[in-house]
Formats: C-alpha cells, sequence, structure tokens
C-alpha cells in the first residue's frame, strides 16, 4: 500500500465510510445505504476540494482516532466535537492541514450523533456496485472500522492549489425534530383517531434507532384493519408501524421491502436532521400534500 493512506489508532463506537450512496439498485434488493447526514458530507467534501461523491468516514457519538501517513488535508463537520492534532486543539468546519505521521482525534458529540471526516482525495476503498459505502443491513462495501485497519486515499489534486473555501452556516443538530410527513401508501390500515394522534402527539427519538431507522417512543397507532398486508416495497423516509403500533422512519440501511403498513414518507430534505436526533430528542409530524 502506498503512503496515501490512514491508519486507524482508536475505531470508536461505529465508524464506517460512506458516500452518498448505491442507487438504482432496490429491484434487485440493494438499499441504497450512503451517508445518513448527506448534506454534511458535501459541505466536507468541499471544505477540502473534492467533489461530492467523495468518501468520507461517519463517525457515532465518541469519534475516533487517525494516524496518516501522508500530509493531508482534512475537514471535520456534523454533529459538533472536539477535533485535535498531536493533541493540540484544530478547527471543526473548515480545513485543515494534518502532517504526516500525526495523531488526529476526532472528540465525541458535544450536540448530534454523527460526525464526518473528509480526506483531500477522498477514502479510496474499492466500490461495490458505484459505491463505497458500508452497508450495515446487506453488508455490502467495507467492514465499520476496526483498530489498526490502514485504508487508502486517492490522489489528492488540491493540495498545492487548494484556497479559501467560503460554506454556508452549519446547520446545528435539532432540540426537537419535525418531520413532514405525506401519508401513504397504508394510513388507511389506521384509524381516523390515529391519523390525528401521529399528525398532533410528540415522540421521542428511542435509544434502540441505527442506521436503518429512527425508532420511536410515544403514543401507539391504533390498526383499523386487521392482519398485516403482502411484503411491498419500501422508500428512503417511509414510516413503517409494527405491531406495537410505535413509528419506525427509514434511514439509509433501511431494507428494500417490508411487511408491515406504511403509514406515510417523510421527506428526503428532514432526513439529515433525523441522523443527529440524539435519544430523547421530541419528534413531531406535520402531514404536506
Amino acid at each position: 500500500m502506498s503512503d496515501r493512506a490512514f491508519a486507524v489508532v482508536r475505531a470508536g463506537a461505529l465508524t464506517t465510510v460512506q458516500d452518498l450512496g448505491r442507487t438504482g439498485y432496490a429491484h434487485l434488493g440493494v438499499p441504497r445505504s450512503g451517508a445518513l447526514d448527506p448534506a454534511a458530507v458535501r459541505l466536507v467534501n468541499r471544505l477540502v476540494g473534492n467533489p461530492e461523491t467523495a468518501a468520507v468516514l461517519e463517525t457515532t457519538v465518541n469519534g475516533c482516532a487517525l494516524r496518516p501517513r501522508c500530509a493531508v488535508t482534512v475537514a471535520v463537520g456534523g454533529a459538533p466535537c472536539p477535533v485535535r492534532v498531536d493533541g493540540g486543539p484544530a478547527a471543526w468546519g473548515t480545513a485543515v492541514r494534518v502532517p504526516a505521521g500525526s495523531l488526529l482525534e476526532i472528540g465525541a458529540a458535544v450536540r448530534g450523533l454523527r460526525a464526518y471526516v473528509a480526506f483531500g482525495g477522498g477514502i479510496d476503498v474499492e466500490p461495490v456496485l458505484g459505491s463505497r459505502s458500508t452497508d450495515l443491513l446487506s453488508g455490502l462495501g467495507p467492514p465499520p472500522l476496526a483498530d489498526e485497519a490502514v485504508l487508502p486515499l486517492g490522489p489528492d489534486a488540491g493540495a498545492t492549489v487548494r484556497g479559501p473555501v467560503d460554506a454556508p452556516p452549519w446547520p446545528g443538530p435539532p432540540g426537537e425534530l419535525v418531520l413532514r410527513l405525506r401519508l401513504g401508501p397504508r394510513h388507511g390500515w389506521f384509524t381516523a383517531a390515529s391519523l390525528r394522534t401521529l399528525a398532533t402527539r410528540a415522540y421521542r427519538v428511542s435509544p434502540a434507532s441505527n442506521r436503518i431507522g429512527l425508532r420511536l417512543e410515544g403514543p401507539a397507532l391504533e390498526r383499523a384493519l386487521p392482519g398485516e398486508p403482502a411484503s411491498e416495497g419500501m422508500v428512503l423516509g417511509a414510516v413503517q408501524v409494527p405491531p406495537d403500533g410505535r413509528p419506525v422512519v427509514f434511514l439509509a440501511d433501511h431494507p428494500t421491502t417490508g411487511g408491515y403498513p406504511v403509514v406515510g414518507v417523510v421527506r428526503e430534505a428532514d432526513l439529515g436532521a433525523a441522523a443527529q436526533a440524539v435519544p430523547g430528542t421530541p419528534v413531531r409530524f406535520t402531514p404536506v400534500r
């Protein structure tokens, strides 16, 4: 392996390689996967001069520690967190030059859940079906990071010519998560009272949430019909309701089919905020047409 690589010193609770996902294969049973907060990925890639599709790291809760084998430009974004290089503080939310052999530490999230780490040149693991994303449901893509693993970096064409990069303000993790919901296709499986509950009552993010789905705690939705529908295709943002009546919002690693009724679908633009909602965050659904 060339010197354009980095070694994993501390993998953290769950750190994976992610890009914008492998779209177009749902009919083959392949989930979309990709970063849960794609806007953060686009911004950190922009800061280091990468195309927005370049692969980055997605950390969960407590960050990670890495040692680049080469000098590299790095940007950390998403959930606000402390960043240190060889023990000294470094900037979050902007490009930082990290010398070869230095220890880059991404600390625990101060707010939110998931931080994103972009390297100039991107992470150059082998793509699978056009994406370098780790998919926890199907097992496609590289495995989650492990201590002592070494990951390759792509060539950084902008390393010697990069200048200041402007970026819009970073959105903060939500204090309350508001999800715009389009009812259907199976809202007829629920009583009128339960649909009012969904539109007016507050839920909370469950600690059981993961990259597959945002699980919610709160009032159960009462069924109007017995049994379960036939298994059918699932889309990103689908709000599936299992037998306990508590909604689950499907995120990037969701299954491509499911047999519980889908009461509605959350707008994709709202799902980045869902990726940063910590357990206990209040959640409200706002029906839209």
